[in-house]
């Protein structure tokens, strides 16, 4: 047992210290697009369309799509698709394309049937992307906040770095502690999976892709194969990126506080209930992977704080060393995400609940023999012949 405490305290201890060394060199190396530096409206403006897809979202689909027809940049059009919602969407995005601030700018589609072997948001902005007229395409949420000099800042940076792809993390918004706890978790599980800062390297495999703000230029979307090639995939944003990344072209990552913001979940469970439709596909719907994945999770997050208290002797060192990276990390995440270090003390709780949604995403998606997203339900099969 002697052995096992050291092994595993060595193998703990170097998994989260070579994170924290590869964070604190790599994270600022991603650029800041909220500083003075890209305040510009010296570059060319090329056109940009805004992709809007939206299913039952009458809460927040005005508030999106007012802020973003107050954009400070002058050449782009919104596209607003209202993906057959049975609420009020559809009503909401009309009533504000008559508005004067949408005239010769806003776009309403209205789509009242799936095809087959589509999901409806790739189908939306397939849809939505054969119409646009940008060189340009920004794909984005139905409820983002967009501040006025967002795509100003954001294409400044574009043009600047002859980029092919450009993907800006939103701004969290969190009201309570079970938010943040549950937001900061998530974050290093980001870092161990997807390297950010290696994204602009060529020589990785690192890709990246959100939903919130996926800026592509239109003949780089056309070579990947347009969504037709993400039709069927359920983490449709994360695989444009890496559709981008496999096919050579340069994609980069931006930071900007406060340019695009998000209120992604209302409580610790909220966060769950989001997760759980694509953490089973992020197992490629293998339920081995996701037993695998839980085992894992629970190793690297479970055992420093069970190692520090019962490893004996100098062991106990190496755990402490895997906890005070875990700690280092946790600042970082406060200095980007305004998270405070103290929700480490909560960390062991947070990895049982994703855990759970580990278990609870691959337990629905069996039972259930597929994904119900927005009320409608895709096949296990299809999902799985859909994968990219």
């Amino acid at each position: 047992m002697i052995y096992f405490y050291c092994i595993a305290g060595l193998v703990l201890a170097a998994a989260w210290m070579s994170r924290v060394v590869d964070a604190a060199v790599g994270m600022p190396s991603i650029p800041d697009i909220s500083g003075p530096a890209f305040d510009r409206t010296d570059v060319p403006q090329s056109r940009v369309s805004v992709i809007v897809p939206a299913r039952n979202e009458e809460a927040h689909i005005e508030q999106t799509l007012t802020r973003l027809l107050n954009q400070d940049y002058a050449n782009y059009e919104v596209i607003a698709i209202n993906d057959r919602s049975t609420d009020d969407t559809g009503g909401v995005i009309d009533r504000v394309a008559t508005s004067p601030a949408a005239a010769g700018r806003l776009m309403p589609i209205h789509i009242s049937d799936l095809p087959l072997d589509w999901m409806g948001k790739a189908h939306a902005m397939w849809v939505a992307a054969q119409q646009a007229t940008g060189e340009w395409l920004l794909f984005t949420d139905a409820d983002i906040g967009f501040r006025s000099d967002c795509l100003r800042r954001a294409m400044a940076y574009a043009q600047q770095s002859k980029a092919d792809h450009v993907v800006l993390f939103p701004t969290l918004q969190m009201h309570s502690v079970g938010e943040r706890m549950m937001l900061a978790f998530f974050q290093i599980l980001f870092v161990f999976g997807h390297r950010p800062w290696k994204v602009a390297d060529p020589r990785t495999k690192d890709h990246m892709g959100i939903g919130a703000f996926n800026l592509i230029r239109r003949k780089v979307y056309e070579t990947i194969g347009t969504h037709r090639e993400l039709r069927f995939e359920v983490l449709d944003d994360m695989k444009l990126g890496k559709l981008v990344k496999e096919q050579g072209f340069a994609q980069r990552n931006i930071l900007g506080k406060g340019l695009i913001t998000l209120r992604w979940a209302t409580n610790a469970m909220g966060v769950v209930r989001n997760l759980t439709k694509n953490f089973f596909a992020l197992m490629h719907f293998r339920w081995p992977r996701a037993l695998g994945a839980c085992l894992l999770l629970g190793f690297l997050n479970w055992m420093p704080f069970l190692g520090i208290w019962l490893a004996p002797g100098w062991c106990r060192l190496a755990y402490a060393l895997a906890l005070l990276s875990m700690l280092l990390i946790y600042v970082g995440i406060w200095q980007y995400a305004n998270i405070s270090p103290l929700y480490f003390f909560l960390h062991p709780i947070a990895t049982l609940l994703l855990i759970y949604t580990m278990m609870r995403s691959t337990f629905l998606t069996l039972w259930r023999g597929g994904v119900v997203w927005r009320g409608t339900f895709y096949p296990l099969a299809a999902l799985r012949r859909g994968m990219v």
